[in-house]
């Protein structure tokens, strides 16, 4: 399947333009360090007090250098206290700050009904209509709102047990466990997995979820360039010939540690000609799934369906319910010795409190949806409408000249902003046009690379994306972000060269 993605590089202007912005904001930091030091500026940070002046400081104060002196000024637009249901609109409470952004107070006045483009709602089912969610009020009732116990002592209910065998049967594979936090998934169940003598090749994109997890195994971490296949090839060969430093004994394992949909590129990991490599080398593949199950496929089964792949090439399909499923949580799937194994070897499911009852009735609610299962075409219709939505979206994004990143089918959509003080005058502009927007700078990407990141929603309908795109051209025209030099068709199949006749 031939898939579209976009990495545009920007003018060279705009990278001259965006390191002599940092340079400004370093140069006055240090002057207003230098200024806190004589005292003639007021220090609002966190400091030792004097009589503990001999301990080995607490607080390093050159590593807040960044936390102090760019990131204060720009804080606002961050952590905004919202106070409604996260659906397609939000309510956000209205906050100023007396002292440049050290602290806030709240107005007591509510911002109605702004657009929220920030939350990883794919499919709408963070929601609150009634009839929907009779079910979980119903599971609520019965079974309370948490367990107080793990899994492994008395906290197992049946709809722990209906859950997983639900997951199972939707990703088409043997067995598949659950947990109670999304990031604790990847970051426990990873160092049951491989530790010492064993290597992990992992995108270097990857979440700090996976990243964490492989630290904390023990094994060898090696990193390849973002979704490049000669780079992963290269390595991998070079593991098997060589095998580990020094004594080049073969690796115990190599496993390769990839996602789905990476959160700030929006770009889809390449399956097929990974698992050919895995095959290959014999080595095993760990995918997360935590953007694109739900999100993307026909029917909602995430990239394996994408791309018409056997689920069983996948040794290990991990995701989270936080994002299409509108709950909290992740899962682990695979044949069922790893499960199995996993259940008696794994941190987060021996030590971690088991799922809520509400919210695993969440999960299983939204999953049969997505199914069909409830006897509605509710889920294939979502699914269908996020499709539609990202498409648009996007089209409409690189006509207006923005620089967009990665895939076509993918509803992360990051836009460019580059340099830091546009990122903060975007994210406050936006805000004014009641438009809730995430924005995203170093370090979560790299220096020059800042951006706002847009998650689309089978939520939103056709009127509010129109009017999100009317304020992006026009605060894309008043800030100057339209940074793309690539001419776009917004019709390109409608001209085909058997149409044109030779004049003979």
């Amino acid at each position: 399947k031939n898939q579209q993605e976009s990495f545009e590089q920007a003018p060279m202007y705009v990278a001259v333009m965006t390191y002599l912005g940092f340079g400004i904001v370093t140069l006055f930091g240090y002057l207003r360090d230098f200024l806190r030091a004589v005292g003639l500026e007021k220090c609002h940070l966190a400091q030792e007090r004097e009589e503990q002046k001999d301990f080995v400081p607490l607080y390093q104060d050159f590593e807040n250098f960044y936390t102090r002196n760019l990131y204060m000024r720009v804080r606002d637009n961050w952590n905004r206290p919202i106070c409604s249901l996260p659906g397609p609109v939000f309510d956000l409470m209205e906050r100023v700050s007396d002292d440049y952004n050290w602290t806030f107070r709240l107005t007591g006045r509510t911002i109605h009904n702004a657009i929220n483009m920030g939350s990883y709602n794919y499919l709408g089912f963070a929601e609150n209509k009634a009839d929907f969610l009779k079910t979980v009020a119903d599971k609520t009732r019965q079974y309370g709102v948490g367990v107080c116990s793990t899994r492994q002592e008395i906290g197992n209910l049946n709809i722990h047990e209906e859950l997983e065998k639900l997951v199972a049967s939707f990703l088409g594979v043997e067995s598949s466990m659950t947990f109670g936090m999304g990031f604790a998934t990847n970051s426990m169940n990873i160092p049951a997995l491989v530790g010492k003598g064993c290597l992990i090749l992992s995108d270097e994109l990857n979440h700090t979820s996976l990243i964490l997890g492989a630290r904390l195994s023990g094994a060898t971490i090696r990193v390849f360039k973002h979704n490049n296949m000669h780079s992963l090839d290269k390595m991998l060969k070079e593991a098997v010939c060589s095998g580990q430093p020094r004594t080049h004994r073969p690796w115990r394992k190599i496993l390769i540690m990839v996602e789905g949909i990476y959160s700030m590129e929006g770009s889809v990991v390449q399956l097929p000609e990974i698992i050919a490599l895995k095959k290959k080398y014999k080595a095993y593949l760990y995918l997360d799934e935590a953007h694109s199950i739900g999100a993307v496929g026909p029917t909602g089964r995430g990239v394996t369906e994408l791309f018409g792949v056997n689920p069983a090439d996948v040794d290990v399909m991990m995701g989270t319910f936080t994002k299409s499923f509108g709950a909290a949580g992740g899962y682990i799937a695979g044949k069922k010795e790893l499960v199995d194994y996993l259940r008696s070897h794994s941190h987060s499911a021996v030590y971690a409190s088991a799922m809520s009852p509400p919210v695993t009735e969440q999960i299983l609610r939204a999953m049969k949806c997505i199914m069909g299962k409830d006897g509605s075409t509710e889920g294939i219709r979502r699914i269908r409408q996020l499709a539609e939505n990202t498409r648009y979206f996007r089209a409409r994004l690189k006509e207006m000249g923005f620089i967009i990143y990665g895939n076509d089918d993918s509803p992360v959509v990051p836009i460019l902003l580059y340099m830091p003080g546009k990122v903060v005058a975007f994210a406050r502009e936006m805000l004014e046009r009641k438009i809730g927007v995430v924005v995203v700078g170093f370090p979560a990407t790299p220096i020059t690379e800042a951006r706002a990141r847009f998650c689309l929603s089978a939520a939103h309908t056709r009127t509010m994306l129109d009017q999100v795109l009317h304020h992006l051209n026009e605060v894309g025209d008043t800030l100057c972000l339209k940074f793309s030099r690539r001419k776009y068709s917004p019709q390109p199949d409608l001209c085909d060269e058997t149409d044109f006749e030779l004049d003979s």
